[in-house]
């Protein structure tokens, strides 16, 4: 019989980082400069481990390798996305994001990497870096070069419950005092474009990528707006924000018991909020805020019950 498949999350310090996940979440955090849940990951840098059921213990990587079958025996040699909820204490580097054929080719073989942020909370009146200016790639290498980074750098205001589609090739950062969930492919290759001169606990700059950023960045640049789509089924509000060739994004706000059914994709699920039970085949689960789990390829027909948000992505 399938099961969900809950997963236990890793978590990474950051020189950004700070506490707002154990403060929201109840998550045991290894410092106060935590920045990085890995809430659902297969990547060999900080892949999830199974915490129930047979396969208890495995990570998913492993899991993907040895058990195609969960996924709809895919044809990608690693599990394309990467589930995170990130706290951006102080603001993050900007920075940029090589696309699958670049990577391939300077990294090792890795994963480019789009990615989509939803604002699970911010102080009020934050923004965040997206998009630049520059018309031209000289332009572009002209102002980094010279450190014209209000010139160059554009800034949107955001609140929570905005959602954001961040290509490859995008040049962006988000800002102190922002939670965020991020779904992404399956990649950690980051290029540093400014990271505002700060030093690391050894007093260190830390590395920038500018010659790899400056190609990679897409000039100039393409303003990507997210459109939701919102349909009410049952006693669930549904909402998609993104259908896209790395992946599908939705938000479930679930108010009672709602039925859902899916059998084509295997889903990944994170509770961003609230509280709820999941009922498949006789059984029930428990879902809470800060829950992570994915449903195998033929999941077939569940139940959510519960006052609960959830962020759900699939491939």
């Amino acid at each position: 019989m399938l099961q969900p498949l809950f997963l236990k999350p890793v978590f990474k310090e950051r020189i950004w980082g700070g506490t707002a996940l154990q403060n929201e979440f109840g998550y045991e955090i290894p410092t106060r400069n935590t920045g990085e849940c890995w809430a659902i990951s297969a990547h060999s840098n900080g892949p999830s481990i199974v915490e129930n059921g047979s396969f208890a213990g495995m990570t998913l990587d492993k899991l993907w390798r040895e058990h195609p079958e969960l996924f709809g025996n895919p044809k990608g040699a690693v599990f394309p996305l990467l589930t995170k909820i990130l706290d951006a204490n102080m603001d993050l580097s900007v920075q940029v994001h090589p696309d699958d054929s670049f990577a391939m080719l300077n990294e090792n073989g890795e994963l480019g990497k789009t990615e989509c942020w939803y604002i699970i909370d911010c102080k009020e009146d934050a923004d965040m870096i997206f998009g630049h200016n520059a018309a031209s790639k000289e332009e572009l290498v002209e102002q980094i070069n010279d450190g014209k980074w209000d010139e160059l750098l554009r800034r949107v205001k955001i609140k929570p419950g905005d959602f954001f589609y961040v290509p490859s090739g995008t040049i962006h950062a988000l800002c102190e005092g922002t939670l965020v969930l991020e779904t992404q492919q399956s990649s950690d290759t980051t290029y540093r474009v400014y990271d505002y001169d700060r030093r690391d606990a050894e007093g260190n700059l830390r590395d920038l990528h500018l010659e790899k950023a400056m190609e990679v960045t897409t000039v100039p640049h393409k303003v990507t707006v997210s459109t939701p789509v919102v349909k009410e089924q049952g006693n669930a509000r549904i909402t998609t924000f993104v259908e896209s060739e790395f992946f599908s994004v939705y938000k479930w706000d679930v108010s009672g018991k709602s039925a859902f059914s899916f059998n084509n994709h295997y889903l990944l699920l994170s509770v961003i909020k609230g509280e709820g039970l999941l009922f498949h085949a006789g059984e029930h689960y428990e879902l809470k805020k800060g829950t992570h789990l994915i449903l195998p390829v033929g999941f077939g027909e569940f139940e959510v019950d519960g006052d609960c948000e959830l962020i759900v992505s699939h491939t």
